[in-house]
């Protein structure tokens, strides 16, 4: 079975291709430019690399969410629009777990992105003997939500690109129970969402029913919304 994994859904972009358990090749692009811009070519260059052309794939994956509104929907129509065109299944797979399925530690694990306005996209997940299992649901969390959540933990693994942002407060509030992933493995790689679309096929669906799923609504429909309620 061959997965094509692509993933828009935060500031870098990439594509996999993975056979059975072996990874043919993976592109990552994090240049600073428009993901519509750059991973349709990465898409394009890596199926030619391997020889393959779409009609190849056997199931679409994409991290339909939760991550840049924007950068979301351009993964998801993506997929859609190749699936649909190849007639092949779509992998609709959690950012946020495929993350976690890129750490190889052992123990919690808390993937965390920027949702800005000193928020984070975040959930928990323990890995044990190999393992992977979820222990919290996604949120949308304040950074001071997320470290009264993790009052009780013990020791925490965090990751993802919302390290970037927020490592200094969460290592100044929980001290040496908070371990960091290396700047180098925080990005969402489209390997790992691969890997997450093959051991969970029930998350593979028909084109038609692929769609994004946010944890909270568009900066420009909340600014609406609090218009509206501002009004007398």
């Amino acid at each position: 079975m061959t997965i094509l994994g692509i993933d828009t859904s935060s500031a870098a972009c990439s594509c996999a291709l993975l056979k059975d358990d072996k990874l043919l090749g993976e592109t990552l692009v994090n240049v600073g430019l428009t993901h519509s811009e750059t991973i349709m070519p990465a898409v394009s260059a890596l199926l030619e690399r391997e020889g393959l052309a779409p009609k190849d794939v056997d199931v679409f994956a994409v991290a339909a969410g939760p991550g840049s509104f924007t950068g979301v929907r351009i993964g998801v129509c993506a997929v859609k629009a190749l699936a649909e065109a190849c007639k092949k299944p779509c992998a609709r797979v959690d950012a946020l777990q495929a993350i976690a399925e890129g750490s190889a530690y052992e123990g919690l694990i808390c993937p965390i992105l920027d949702a800005r306005r000193d928020q984070v996209y975040t959930a928990l997940f323990r890995r044990r003997h190999t393992v992977l299992t979820r222990v919290r649901e996604d949120a949308a969390l304040s950074l001071d939500e997320l470290i009264e959540a993790l009052r009780d933990a013990p020791e925490v693994y965090f990751t993802g690109d919302g390290l970037n942002s927020y490592e200094a407060r969460i290592l100044a509030a929980m001290g040496d129970r908070a371990l960091f992933a290396p700047a180098h493995i925080r990005v969402l790689r489209a390997s790992a969402l691969c890997r997450a679309a093959q051991a969970d096929p029930a998350c593979w669906m028909s084109a038609d029913r692929l769609t994004p799923f946010y944890l909270r609504l568009p900066q420009a429909e909340r600014e609406r919304n609090a218009r509206l309620a501002a009004k007398p």
